[in-house]
């Protein structure tokens, strides 16, 4: 007996990972939840979650550009601020080695 062998068909309108992460960079997408504890109706603790994700454009389009001001995402912000902290932390290490020396 000859096996039949079955046609695989597939999907013409198929989304690959790109596609799909371009969508959602281009659109916006925005996950939201809350936890709550309660206990015998008094709430001890809450936590909002929002979560969105977008491509920079996007963002600065929904008025959100924290990262623009924010020293941690920035280098330069604050920098002579962080010269001086790299010039006091050679100058600690420089005391610490000569100490270990002596």
């Amino acid at each position: 007996m000859e096996r039949q062998r079955t046609a695989i068909t597939q999907s013409t309108n198929s989304a690959t990972l790109a596609d799909v992460l371009e969508r959602v960079l281009d659109k916006g997408l925005v996950i939201a939840g809350d936890i709550k504890i309660k206990l015998v109706d008094i709430e001890l603790l809450t936590i909002q979650i929002r979560l969105v994700i977008a491509s920079v454009e996007k963002a600065k389009e929904m008025g959100m550009d924290w990262w623009t001001t924010n020293k941690d995402f920035n280098s330069t912000f604050n920098t002579s601020q962080n010269v001086d902290e790299l010039e006091t932390i050679k100058k600690r290490i420089e005391i610490l080695e000569s100490k270990k020396l002596a």
